[in-house]
């Protein structure tokens, strides 16, 4: 998944993470399953009595990097102002690295008092009893799907910060070309099909869709057609059922087939966000942090629309969460800012001021500002999509089953595997490979 400046949402959340960009792939396991020395596997009950007195925290992000570590500061300018007692020390690394730090310093009793964690690395510190669980922080404010992304067992592990999804952006220049009627909610993968044959006919370098055959929309285009990865209690996979056949089939039979979408040989070293902007790609599922770059970059008209389904629709969300480290002397501290950051009005109108995330919020009424921005003219698609949100099952070896089944889906993709055989392999391997419950 790509990421440019705001995963605007992440927390529209409204869903969830899942992440994400932060879309990006998680890293692996952060420990050998032993809690670092000073850190407790039971969590820390949010005391109260450090609020009341002069303390300093400290808070690592990665989401700020690149762009908004003013904005973030401004948060912080905000928090203190009403908190003027409680110091947060904000310490800022690129995405490429923060994992693999982070990773490093919980396993050495250096982390911060708290910090930020995509959804998929989530649980695997979750899992490891590496968390606190936050016990004092007012979460009413906040979007009810997305704060249940970060519960564990019934304990408040995470609080989310911010949200994002994916919508249907399409070129209606390409579309008028073609005399086909612009995408609606009602869309169905039937109707997509249809419309990306059309544009395809339109002349050989001109593509209907471009839907990356990667885990991360395989997840989701199962859900569209009724299927899941996991059972529902998560005991068993079921990635090479009926229904995510017929999934893996619409997603390479475009490549393989009816070549709406382009292959390697006619991708030319482009990417899918290259080939929208540069005219030549009808329609593209991507994150809402895309709409600043398409912006800036497309010189035809583009707008949005709810992602079609099969038997059901399904969105995907991705967040971001914050976190308590369990060492932590100042948890009351830790939660006053934690909830401030992910709840507050204040906090919100920064975020939004700055084009960056989507704060997670339950009123939605305090998003209203984001509408009013254009392009997209469908900017109610964003909101409305969230009706349809789906996350990942989120597993302690997240990284490893993704890994492992977007290597069978590439095979399938490039004709070397059929879709049964790509399926069954990645079954085996993650049976093989990977314990559940």
């Amino acid at each position: 998944m790509r990421k440019t400046g705001l995963l605007m949402i992440v927390s529209i959340m409204l869903v969830a993470s899942m992440l994400i960009c932060a879309c990006g792939s998680a890293t692996k396991d952060v420990s050998d399953g032993k809690v670092p020395s000073g850190q407790t596997e039971t969590s820390n009950e949010t005391k109260t009595d450090d609020v009341a007195k002069d303390v300093t925290i400290t808070y690592c992000n990665f989401n700020s990097s690149g762009g908004n570590e003013e904005t973030l500061n401004k948060m912080y300018e905000a928090f203190h102002e009403e908190y003027p007692n409680i110091t947060v020390k904000i310490e800022t690394i690129g995405y490429d690295d923060y994992f693999t730090q982070m990773q490093t310093r919980v396993a050495g009793g250096t982390a911060p008092d708290c910090y930020e964690l995509n959804i998929e690395n989530f649980a695997a510190y979750a899992n490891k009893g590496l968390l606190a669980e936050i016990t004092g922080a007012d979460t009413s404010a906040i979007n009810q799907t997305a704060l249940n992304a970060f519960n564990v067992n019934g304990k408040q592990y995470g609080l989310p910060e911010s949200f994002s999804n994916v919508v249907l952006i399409y070129n209606k220049d390409l579309f008028d070309k073609a005399g086909v009627s612009y995408p609606t909610s009602d869309w169905t993968q039937a109707d997509l099909q249809n419309a990306a044959e059309k544009i395809r006919a339109l002349d050989e370098n001109t593509f209907g869709i471009w839907q990356p055959i990667t885990y991360n929309e395989f997840f989701k285009v199962v859900a569209q057609y009724g299927g899941a990865l996991l059972n529902e209690d998560k005991t068993e996979f079921t990635i090479n059922s009926p229904e995510n056949i017929t999934a893996a089939k619409a997603l390479v039979g475009r490549v393989t087939e009816s070549n709406v979408q382009p292959n390697t040989l006619q991708q030319g070293g482009m990417g899918d966000w290259d080939m929208f902007m540069s005219g030549r790609l009808g329609m593209i599922p991507t994150g809402i942090w895309a709409f600043q770059t398409f912006t800036d970059n497309c010189d035809f008209a583009w707008d949005i629309a709810v992602e079609p389904g099969s038997t059901k629709k399904a969105t995907h969300f991705f967040s971001n969460c914050v976190v308590m480290n369990p060492a932590t002397k100042n948890p009351g501290a830790v939660a006053t800012w934690l909830s401030w950051l992910t709840s507050s009005t204040k906090s919100a109108d920064i975020r939004l001021a700055a084009g960056w995330d989507l704060p997670a919020l339950a009123d939605m009424n305090a998003l209203s500002s984001y509408l009013e921005i254009t392009p997209p003219d469908n900017r109610k698609a964003v909101f409305e999509s969230l009706d349809y949100l789906v996350m990942p099952p989120v597993i302690e070896d997240y990284a490893l089953m993704s890994d492992i089944i977007s290597k069978y889906l590439a095979a399938a993709a490039d004709g070397t595997m059929s879709v049964e055989d790509a399926l069954n392999a990645a079954q085996a391997d993650c049976e093989a490979q990977i314990k559940l419950k």
